[in-house]
């Protein structure tokens, strides 16, 4: 599965599974550029349907309820949902 890398300040590996169609994900993005923060994201409802299952498989095993989007910090931290002063908590 290919993510695409936004360049910024290290904080970590920042991980973003989102979805083209979710506001919230949007809002996360956002959130995160603004910050500055480098990250990787992808959006899981464009991959192509062999990736698909593997990328659904891969954010269940952090947010078992596969909901979006999904904020996963140095493989350890995870922030579901769009939660503004939590991120910002994080990644300050």
């Amino acid at each position: 599965m290919q993510m695409v890398r936004v360049s910024g300040r290290h904080r970590g590996d920042i991980r973003l599974y989102a979805l083209s169609t979710c506001g919230w994900c949007a809002k996360t993005k956002e959130l995160l550029n603004t910050l500055g923060v480098e990250y990787s994201y992808v959006f899981v409802d464009l991959l192509p349907q062999e990736e698909l299952e593997g990328a659904l498989s891969e954010v269940e095993k952090y947010n078992p309820a596969g909901s979006f989007p999904t904020l996963v910090i140095d493989g350890s931290r995870v922030i579901v949902g769009f939660r503004e002063a939590e991120i910002r908590e994080v990644l300050k």
